[in-house]
C-alpha cells in the first residue's frame, strides 16, 4: 500500500512539472484575455476596439490556442477569421 502511494506521489510531481513547463511556454498568453471578442466570435455581434487591441496583444499566442483542443474549434471558427480580419491582422498561418 506504501508502494502505491510513493508511486502516485512521483506520479504527481511528474505532472505537475510538465505542466509548469507548458504553462511557462505559454507566459503571456491567457485567452481569457480574449473576452472581449467572445460576442463577436460567438453570436457574430460587432467587433470593438477593446477586442482588436486584445488581439493584437495576443497575436503570438494565436497559433498556440488555434493548436489546443479547448479553443480549436473557436479560433478556426469562420467568424473568428472574420474577427481577426476586421482588425486589420492577417490571418495567423501556423
Amino acid at each position: 500500500m506504501g508502494n502505491n502511494k510513493a508511486a502516485a506521489c512521483v506520479l504527481l510531481l511528474v505532472l505537475c512539472g510538465l505542466l509548469a513547463a507548458d504553462t511557462a511556454a505559454a507566459a503571456g498568453c491567457d485567452a481569457g484575455g480574449l473576452s472581449p471578442c467572445v460576442g463577436a466570435i460567438m453570436l457574430g455581434g460587432a467587433v470593438t476596439p477593446g477586442c482588436c487591441a486584445r488581439l493584437r496583444a495576443q497575436r503570438a499566442c494565436l497559433c498556440q490556442y488555434a493548436r489546443d483542443p479547448a479553443y480549436r474549434g473557436y479560433v478556426n471558427s469562420p467568424r473568428a477569421q472574420s474577427v481577426v480580419a476586421a482588425c486589420g491582422l492577417p490571418r495567423p498561418k501556423c
